[in-house]
């Protein structure tokens, strides 16, 4: 049986009781080494993994990496996302002092290139040499290295007085065993002395490994950070979609949450007060970002006739256009009987018709009028649709009602455009979205999007919808995102049914609301006193509906020119 060098080894070295004294405390030492080594691999493996932001990930790459090998300065190089250099990334120097990239000054330094300009492969750069062969390089002095070419190093050792000599470049390696950059160290220091050696055969592999660590928490934390930008963006693009579904809802999505999230950001920034000890951490600032631009999500499945309903009677088209259509018909009966009547000759009956066409005309402006829906409905004007619609007119041998029940029905809305069922329909888009929502796999930090997110119509007294949530059941995020959806609601000039309030209308139901308890007051003040409305009204509202507003007594100056 063939033995293996270790076992062979073992074969042939007498018991360790039998060593000299001086031999085993060197392999004491030398395997305390290696147990230390190791444990100091497992270490800065368990950092690595833990560091969430890629800047302090790859300065805390270089400076292990220093540490484990005692190098007075290093470099690391990432490759570009082409694929064609290698960037500057990091870069450290004890001697000079140097700290750049990360949280050290910008580096400036230009790429360098995979390949020259005729298209062959780099590698007189020993930097670029190391990415393209995927191999370690170990250099006991640059000064008298060949087949590199290093003059850029000795004109910065020329400025800077300084002396490069060791230098040792590991390829970074993720876990599909592609070179994603290349970590350089340079001149490595003896713990004894302090002077500049060669960088140990050992150090190559104990570098190697801790540089393949680095290399998979960098993928890991691009492959996480690529996801969350997809599902950002995905995320953006339907909320595009509901917005430019129609025309007179382009940009809602966009405005509310852009305002929510600034809403948020005052509020974790509050040191004293109702919202002193309330604070995000940057996940949870994304969760609520990312409820915002999902908040109307539902409303894809929303027809279209319902959410763009300029006017009472619009449904594919504006039914208002059958009524002229009908009312045309009567003023033609009666301009037949007024005709008829004078070839009779009754003269007394000659004028009548055309006061019939004068009301009728008149009847048309008013169906016209109420059709917008602009102006609340008195009873007056609904008495007089119902008299409207017992008028017939005869269409061949059948007798038609100027207003059909529906089209009543549609007309003696008291608010709005909308009707009861239409209303639901539209109310409907929160239960939507929060189903919607719910089916999407959301990882652990964002999982409170579809709850938020479903959570825009409650109100604190609980008569909001789906589900009368009230008081503290809605939690502060979902009442930023409500007081948005309203202000902006409020304000927006892009309505089919409305002009966009002036803001002093908009901040005095904004204040009705409070006290009718729907809106959080703490929130609404917070809002006004951080100077948030007249930021958003300067940048968002037309020049003619800035105006100064009261709130709470307190006049706020905002007129004036969009900054």
């Amino acid at each position: 049986m063939i033995e293996s060098p270790f076992e062979e080894w073992l074969h042939n070295t007498p018991p360790i009781n039998k060593l000299p004294e001086d031999v085993v405390a060197e392999i004491r030492s030398f395997a305390e080494d290696q147990v230390d080594r190791i444990h100091e691999l497992v270490k800065i493996g368990m950092a690595l993994s833990a560091e969430k932001k890629l800047d302090r990930l790859l300065e805390m790459i270089i400076s292990e990496a220093r540490r484990f090998t005692n190098a007075d300065g290093g470099t690391l190089y990432i490759k570009s996302e082409d694929e064609e250099a290698l960037e500057f990334m990091i870069i450290q120097n004890d001697s000079l002092n140097v700290r750049m990239g990360g949280s050290g000054q910008q580096i400036s330094w230009p790429k360098i290139p995979l390949q020259m300009a005729d298209g062959k492969e780099n590698h007189r750069n020993v930097s670029a040499h190391c990415a393209l062969v995927g191999k370690a390089i170990n250099i006991a002095d640059v000064y008298n290295a060949e087949g590199f070419d290093f003059q850029g190093t000795k004109d910065f050792d020329k400025t800077t007085g300084y002396r490069s000599k060791s230098m040792l470049l590991i390829p970074m390696r993720d876990h599909e065993d592609e070179v994603i950059g290349v970590l350089q160290l340079l001149n490595a220091k003896d713990l004894k002395t302090g002077e500049v050696v060669s960088f140990p055969e050992q150090d190559i592999t104990d570098t190697t490994s801790l540089a393949s660590q680095a290399a998979i928490a960098i993928t890991n934390m691009r492959l996480v950070k690529g996801l969350e930008n997809l599902l950002d963006a995905f995320l953006r693009v339907i909320a595009a979609a509901i917005d430019e579904k129609s025309p007179y809802t382009a940009g809602h999505v966009q405005r509310v949450a852009e305002l929510t999230e600034k809403l948020a950001s005052v509020v974790d920034g509050v040191e004293e007060g109702e919202f002193a000890g309330v604070h995000f951490n940057s996940d949870e600032l994304t969760e609520i970002k990312m409820a915002a631009w999902m908040h109307d999500v539902g409303k894809i499945t929303t027809p279209e006739y319902v959410v763009d309903k300029a006017t009472k009677l619009q449904t594919i088209f504006d039914r208002i256009e059958l009524l002229r259509c009908r009312i045309e018909i009567l003023k033609k009966d009666a301009e037949i009987r007024r005709l008829q009547s004078c070839l009779a000759q009754e003269a007394d009956q000659c004028e009548r018709p055309a006061t019939e066409t004068m009301v009728l005309d008149r009847d048309m402006e008013f169906l016209e009028k109420v059709n917008f829906g602009s102006e609340f409905m008195d009873e007056e004007s609904i008495e007089r649709l119902m008299e409207l619609s017992s008028i017939a007119l005869e269409v061949g041998d059948k007798k038609i009602s100027l207003l059909d029940s529906d089209e009543l029905n549609n007309l003696i809305i008291r608010k709005g455009t909308l009707t009861a069922s239409e209303r639901s329909i539209i109310n409907n888009h929160v239960s939507v979205t929060i189903k919607m929502l719910e089916t999407l796999p959301f990882p652990r930090k964002l999982s409170n999007v579809p709850r938020y997110a479903g959570m825009h119509h409650e109100k604190l007294d609980g008569s909001g919808y789906p589900r009368g949530f009230a008081g503290e059941e809605i939690p502060a995020a979902a009442r930023m995102l409500a007081i948005a959806d309203v202000f902006e609601a409020l304000t927006a000039a892009d309505r089919p049914y409305k002009k966009g309030k002036l803001l002093s209308e908009s901040m005095r139901i904004l204040e009705f609301m409070v006290k009718d308890g729907h809106l959080d007051g703490n929130l609404c003040d917070l809002m006004v006193e951080s100077g948030l409305v007249e930021e958003y009204s300067r940048n968002v509202l037309a020049e003619r509906q800035r105006d100064d507003f009261v709130w709470k007594g307190k006049v706020y100056k905002v007129s004036g020119e969009a900054k």
